[in-house]
């Protein structure tokens, strides 16, 4: 039997996912701010599940607030290489560094002494990036834990924190931590268990540039 027809080319492609979850997702998208919808879409296209949109919290002003720092320069850290590579490079307003320390050299020192994981050893060297900067958060719980920790000790405030960890130990509670007690800090968050680089890479994406360009 030969390949059945399909859909190839990549604006037909996005054009009709966007549509389906315009159209699946309505309820859900009309509980958001209208300036979340972009983000709500390209999150549920990430993970290919409309349902997600309902699982969203974003706060009021996360959306402007992010943007407005990304058009002004501001870096973005993330907590995985998989959220980095997820952002398109080419949409980010003012060339923006995107910032991951993961692989530094110390790092598996550093968590080891602190008896923690290295996503979340990371974040003790994000200081002097994290005034102004969007942290998009997709891979680690304890990463997420870890920066709400560090705002506590009096670690300067990022302009928006994009929380998406995703799994089975921590991710939904951090999660919760987050939209709780948000340290006066802007968020957008997907509550449970799902999340993923992909997705914080497509929040990022979102602020960055809508629906323009290739979803990530």
């Amino acid at each position: 039997m030969p390949v059945p027809a399909y859909l190839r080319d990549p604006d037909a492609i996005y054009e009709a996912s966007f549509r389906t979850i315009r159209e699946e997702g309505a309820a859900a998208l009309a509980r958001l701010e209208a300036d979340a919808h972009d983000l709500a879409i390209r999150i549920a296209h990430a993970c290919g599940m409309v349902d997600a949109i309902e699982d969203l919290e974003i706060s009021p002003d996360a959306v402007a607030v992010g943007r407005a720092a990304l058009a002004s320069g501001a870096p973005i850290l993330v907590d995985a290489q998989m959220v980095a590579h997820g952002i398109v490079g080419a949409r980010l307003p003012r060339n923006n560094a995107v910032v991951c320390r993961l692989n530094e050299p110390d790092i598996p020192e550093r968590a080891r002494a602190l008896a923690t994981t290295r996503s979340a050893a990371q974040v003790d060297l994000w200081d002097a990036d994290l005034a102004g900067a969007v942290v998009a958060i997709g891979n680690a719980p304890t990463a997420l834990f870890r920066l709400l920790e560090r705002l506590d000790e009096g670690a300067p405030k990022p302009a928006v924190i994009l929380g998406f960890p995703v799994g089975f130990v921590g991710a939904a509670e951090s999660k919760v931590e987050l939209a709780a007690n948000p340290r006066a800090v802007p968020f957008a968050t997907l509550h449970g268990r799902r999340g993923g680089s992909a997705v914080a890479a497509a929040a990022v994406n979102a602020l960055a540039a809508g629906l323009q360009g290739a979803p990530a």
